[in-house]
């Protein structure tokens, strides 16, 4: 660590956050690499160490010859303020060298509210924030993760995108740029040839052109580069790489603990959710490598908690046998293991029981909505009766807390579907008198809603979103109905979800948002300390930009979208078709009852998926 970096660090919170040399932090000798590569989280270290994705990527990059991946996230306000002042570059943790000398600069985007970071970062690298600016070949800036899949509001900035999952598709962009810087090609030659990489997306090899009412009217590829990019999946992925020697943090972070992935993608099929989508089709792990993966997982770390990551961990076939195997090695040596993102109908108390032996922690479903046209209509394929039974099972077995996560805003919610959100917590509560053994300690039941957004490659991204103040009239509305004193009620802030929308769904246009906004001090828009909805009004004024254009409009069934350029591999026929039944209320059996024939099984070995 340099001196100034030692005279600073007393000054900012938790400077372990910037220090390094973490326990399995991976240090390499600088003359023994040729490819350096900065993996950036645009967040603070206590959220991006808790990304299973980045643990992965750093795990996979750093096994490879002559490459040193290091880590980088966004220093906190305080941080960033001394870093400005004392004239410190961004820095990798791993060597503390500036990431403006590094070959290839990587963002890990999972949620919008995070795109003025990734500007700001670029900044405090010293870095030109747009790639025109960017002349040399390197570093060049890459970014990938959900929010990918709709690249045009950071397509200014970045130089490269990659769709999909990362394992594979970093190493093809290494190899290549490794040719590039070889054999002295430019810039513009190094991209020419990345946009022929399956799953990368050039931004500055398309034209883009907008229509007289603003929609967008043509995306021209340049230079050969293909007229639409497909995302890129892990084929085999039970032998796909699992950082089984992950780095311990010196502070605490969100998910401290070892993370299990058993399976990627979803057989569900609910029409809001981007990721049931955008991660098919469904791949599992065999449950004798999870076994292994785990123990030794937690062996190395000396975590004590063990928790499954997946979109539906229910939904894993041999999810007893795999508990089982954890539970024989983890019992005598008091590790917790915890099962997230269950489903209600499929709530196993006997599986609960097993699993909670050292920590009995709260229980958590998500009906989405209230009423069980509504749930018919988003395909959420859950009934009250599920969701009551399974609440029933649970405080029978001594459960005294549960959380509800609903939606409001869905398409073809009406008031009556608001209210039957305050109904279920209602009958929640009722099950809990009739069936709890111990009805002294009492009961907490918590509703929680966030407001919908419509995003990319969904049955619903020709929605809209309902504007702030009908949100605010439903949650009062549904505020107002709330009642018991055991029925606890949250709702997501309006102002940070139409912003979503906006980007969600933005075109290049919102970019010169983004950087406006950035110029005039946004930045840690997913912190109420960075937030300010007023400066976000200002800039998209100064840019003669209607966000409502963006959150508020209903498409029409051909409109040309942002997002058009890349593919999940679902078709848009599909789509539309999973978007007319919702408005029949009609739904669609999971993948695993019945092929509903999306398009993605392309993609699965036989074409036939895992489910």
């Amino acid at each position: 660590m340099n001196r100034t970096l030692e005279h600073i660090l007393p000054r900012v919170q938790k400077p372990a956050r910037y220090t390094g040399g973490e326990y399995n932090a991976v240090a390499k000798d600088r003359r023994s690499v040729d490819v350096r590569y900065a993996l950036c989280f645009p967040d603070t270290y206590e959220i991006g160490m808790s990304n299973l994705g980045m643990r992965i990527l750093y795990g996979v990059m750093n096994e490879m010859e002559g490459v040193w991946c290091e880590r980088v996230f966004a220093p906190w306000l305080d941080m960033e303020e001394e870093m400005r002042r004392e004239g410190i570059l961004l820095y990798g943790l791993e060597s503390g060298d500036a990431i403006s000398d590094f070959d290839l600069i990587g963002f890990s985007l999972g949620y919008e509210m995070a795109y003025t970071n990734v500007l700001n970062m670029l900044d405090l690298a010293g870095l030109p924030l747009r790639s025109e600016e960017r002349c040399d070949l390197a570093p060049i800036v890459v970014a990938g993760g959900t929010c990918a899949y709709n690249p045009e509001p950071l397509a200014p900035f970045v130089d490269l995108f990659v769709l999909g999952e990362g394992e594979e598709v970093s190493q093809d962009i290494i190899h290549l740029y490794r040719k590039a810087r070889d054999e002295y090609w430019t810039k513009e030659e190094f991209l020419a040839a990345a946009a022929q990489i399956p799953g990368v997306y050039v931004p500055s090899l398309y034209e883009v052109t907008y229509g007289p009412d603003g929609t967008l009217a043509s995306v021209t590829p340049l230079e050969e580069a293909p007229a639409v990019v497909t995302k890129r999946i892990v084929q085999d992925f039970s032998h796909s790489y699992f950082p089984v020697k992950t780095i311990v943090p010196s502070t605490e972070i969100v998910h401290d603990r070892v993370m299990l992935e058993l399976f990627r993608g979803c057989i569900r099929g609910c029409r809001f959710c981007q990721a049931g989508y955008a991660y098919r089709p469904v791949r599992a792990r065999d449950p004798e490598i999870l076994i292994q993966q785990g123990i030794e997982a937690c062996k190395d770390s000396g975590y004590q908690e063990m928790t499954m990551s997946s979109l539906s961990t229910s939904d894993y076939r041999p999810l007893e046998q795999l508990c089982d195997g954890l539970l024989e090695w983890c019992e005598p040596n008091k590790v917790s293991l915890s099962l997230p993102s269950l489903r209600a109908d499929n709530f196993s108390l006997g599986l609960m029981e097993r699993v909670q032996h050292v920590r009995k922690s709260g229980l958590t479903f998500a009906p989405e909505a209230g009423t069980q046209r509504l749930r018919d209509a988003i395909n959420k394929n859950l009934t009250e009766e599920e969701i009551l039974r399974s609440c029933r099972t649970a405080f029978s077995g001594g459960w005294s807390s549960v959380k509800l996560y609903f939606m409001l805003g869905l398409p073809t919610e009406t008031d009556e579907d608001v209210l039957g959100i305050a109904d279920l917590a209602e009958k929640v509560y009722q099950a809990w008198k009739e069936t709890t053994p111990n009805p002294k300690r009492g009961v907490t039941i918590t509703v929680s809603t966030a407001w919908f957004v419509p995003k990319p490659h969904t049955a619903f991204q020709w929605e809209p979103q309902i504007s702030m103040e009908e949100y605010q009239r439903r949650v009062k509305l549904l505020r107002d109905h709330m009642r018991g004193r055991s029925i606890r009620y949250n709702w997501h802030d309006s102002q940070t979800s139409f912003l979503e929308a906006v980007f969600a769904r933005g075109d290049r246009k919102v970019a010169e948002v983004i950087e406006t906004a950035w110029r005039s001090g946004a930045k840690f828009d997913a912190w109420s300390e960075g937030f300010d909805f007023d400066r976000w009004l200002e800039a998209f004024s100064a840019c003669g930009v209607n966000p409502a254009f963006y959150a508020n409009r209903v498409r029409d069934k051909d409109e040309r979208f942002p997002w058009d350029v890349t593919s999940v591999g679902v078709s848009r026929q599909f789509l539309w078709r999973e978007r007319e039944r919702a408005y029949a209320a009609s739904t669609t059996p999971d993948c695993r009852t019945q092929c509903s024939g999306c398009g993605a099984n392309h993609f699965c070995p036989g074409g036939k998926c895992d489910a």
